[in-house]
């Protein structure tokens, strides 16, 4: 190396030049790749390039992210199954007289809907095409509207089978089903309270929502039964099964992520969807989204691996400790710092070369990795509603009705931000939220 620069210097400069990079808007991914191989080079020769073929094949053969591709092309399948409607007009009967019945049933399908996708721009496309028109013709307020479609449809990014929990898990060398597990009553949690602040909104301010016509809302008992077995029933047996699977440990991720895309396959041949088309549609996005997940993997480990080797991880930790923070001091920095990236950034980046610079200083502050994990889980939901670059609410934007505002829906997200940050509290307060449901299954730890 240099005699006027230290190899810590060297691993800050590739840090700092990475986020000028990534500003300017060069390809994430293979700026990762770029830097690490350029770095490397020129601090270890031509070790780095066994270092990058070793990190190619560690995550192409990587049991974990298996999962990933069959989850997605489950996820794309039960898309294009074109069920949504009949799934969100039944849970609209089964709401029935309560206040706000469309708003509910907008989360409620949002919340089932992006449990089986977990692809966050489909979902609030979706709904911004199905749900959204439906609620500004019965004459809810358009505020409302916009944050119930973009609140609901990031519910997948926390509930299981999430693929970001996937990807963490493989980060952080978290278990997955225990992730799962411990996902589970936090995403409940936060749909449950998106839902009791509708109906609280709409007990203060009835104009919010007004109640639908008698000729939309009634329906006889068999009606409503007969629409929730052909829509909503299937549909959850089918999430129910793969979850069950996975957190029962009858079958692992990989495992039931497989059973998962098959399972998708027959709903969408019994609802006559599966066309050629439409399978060769899910196929490519599938690989497209799958290749761009194992570059950005590729990219990130070499990055890494070559930022630690100049002891840049070192001055970063050492940094960090300096501070004598106190461990909610340092989950309060790290949560903001995630907020913050979320703007610039996907959650994908956020995970895979963001988080590994504070995973190793978790064992410092005694803080369980599984813990940590949810808890960003719940703070990925901000990136997604958080102005200015909030990207469901630009979703929604791109197929609401021309009369609709960016600052009409950016309004509307604000409250149900809050009710994230809110749901953060309450983890970080009573953590038996999440951790107690793996605790009971699996003994805890995060192994």
């Amino acid at each position: 190396m240099s005699a006027f620069v230290s190899d810590p210097a060297m691993g800050v400069i590739m840090l700092a030049l990475f986020v000028v990079l990534l500003l300017l808007g060069f390809p994430i991914a293979f700026t990762l790749m770029a830097l690490g191989v350029a770095f490397g080079y020129y601090a270890m020769g031509d070790t780095v390039f066994q270092l990058f073929v070793q990190r190619a094949y560690s995550v192409m053969s990587s049991d974990v992210l298996i999962s990933v591709p069959l989850f997605l092309f489950m996820g794309y399948l039960v898309e294009r199954a074109n069920i949504l409607d009949r799934l969100f007009r039944s849970i609209q009967l089964a709401a029935g007289g309560l206040p706000g019945s469309l708003a509910l049933a907008t989360l409620a399908t949002c919340a089932l809907f992006a449990t089986a996708t977990g692809i966050v721009g489909a979902v609030v496309t979706l709904m911004g095409l199905l749900a959204f028109p439906a609620m500004l013709r019965a004459g809810y307020d358009t505020r409302l509207s916009a944050g119930v479609v973009c609140a609901g449809g990031c519910l997948g990014i926390l509930i299981p089978p999430s693929v970001m929990l996937i990807l963490y898990g493989a980060t952080a060398g978290v278990s997955v089903v225990k992730l799962y597990a411990a996902a589970f009553f936090p995403g409940l949690m936060l749909a449950g309270l998106y839902m009791v602040y509708v109906i609280v909104r709409v007990l203060i301010t009835p104009s919010l929502a007004p109640k639908l016509p008698p000729s939309e809302r009634a329906a006889s008992y068999w009606t409503v039964m007969w629409a929730l077995a052909t829509s909503f029933l299937p549909l959850a047996m089918l999430i129910s099964g793969v979850l069950g699977a996975i957190i029962g440990g009858y079958a692992t991720p990989s495992e039931a992520a497989a059973i998962g895309a098959f399972g998708a396959m027959l709903l969408a041949i019994a609802y006559r969807q599966l066309t050629f088309a439409k399978l060769r549609e899910s196929v490519y996005l599938t690989a497209r989204a799958s290749a761009m997940v194992c570059w950005l993997f590729v990219g990130s480990f070499v990055f890494s691996a070559v930022f630690a080797y100049l002891g840049g991880q070192s001055v970063v930790e050492n940094f960090i400790i300096g501070l004598d923070l106190t461990p909610i001091q340092f989950l309060l920095l790290t949560q903001l710092i995630i907020f913050v990236l979320g703007w610039p950034l996907e959650w994908t980046e956020i995970i895979v070369i963001f988080l590994p610079i504070f995973l190793p200083l978790l064992s410092h502050f005694d803080i369980d990795p599984l813990f940590f994990g949810i808890l960003v889980a719940l703070n990925v939901q901000t990136s997604f509603l958080s102005p200015p670059v909030a990207m469901a609410p630009f979703y929604l934007k791109g197929v609401a009705p021309k009369h609709v505002s960016i600052n009409d829906i950016f309004a509307g997200v604000m409250p149900f931000l809050f009710i994230v940050l809110f749901s953060m509290l309450l983890y970080y307060t009573f953590p038996a939220i999440g951790l107690w449901l793996p605790n009971y299954m699996y003994g805890g730890g995060a192994g």
